[in-house]
């Protein structure tokens, strides 16, 4: 590398690549030719102050960085997508068997409840069929939500 004669305060090295200038100690950036449609840059000009960029160039790095990462992640998506359905399709398995277990419980619950009740109570089948179309109803309005307490409160309000 040759040294080439600066007018600004940094001293400026001539590289095959075009002029590197150091912007701090240990670290350089290089100043090069970029062609850019001038809606695009108009628009670069517009947002990065808002954004908090003190310069295009900066903010030109920073989008240039971001691009270059997406470009990686798009690539590994092939890997990413089968390994993250798999790990839901696991999850959703575990839960669903979870609630069939606790569903499992609660169906033998109501059985043994239904059988003491049938066993002490003396009703008969019509009422037992006017009770049922009136709990359907009930628990469509109440969207499944069973409250013994308003239940209590409904059998000696009649």
């Amino acid at each position: 590398m040759k040294n080439k004669k600066s007018w600004g305060s940094s001293p400026e090295v001539l590289s095959e690549n075009g002029i590197t200038k150091p912007e701090s100690e240990g670290s350089e950036r290089r100043k090069f030719a970029l062609y850019i449609d001038e809606d695009t840059l108009a628009e670069v000009g517009e947002k990065y102050s808002e954004n908090g960029y003190r310069s295009r160039s900066e903010f030109i790095v920073e989008a240039t960085k971001f691009f270059l990462g997406y470009l990686s992640v798009k690539s590994s998506v092939k890997y990413l997508l089968p390994v993250m359905s798999s790990i839901i399709r696991d999850q959703m398995q575990v839960s669903e068997q979870r609630t069939n277990r606790n569903l499992f419980k609660i169906a033998v619950e109501l059985g043994k409840l239904s059988h003491i009740l049938a066993a002490i109570s003396d009703v008969d089948d019509d009422t037992v069929h006017d009770l049922h179309a009136m709990v359907v109803n009930e628990v469509r309005r109440i969207n499944g939500i069973i409250n013994f307490e308003s239940a209590e409160r409904f059998q000696h309000d009649e």
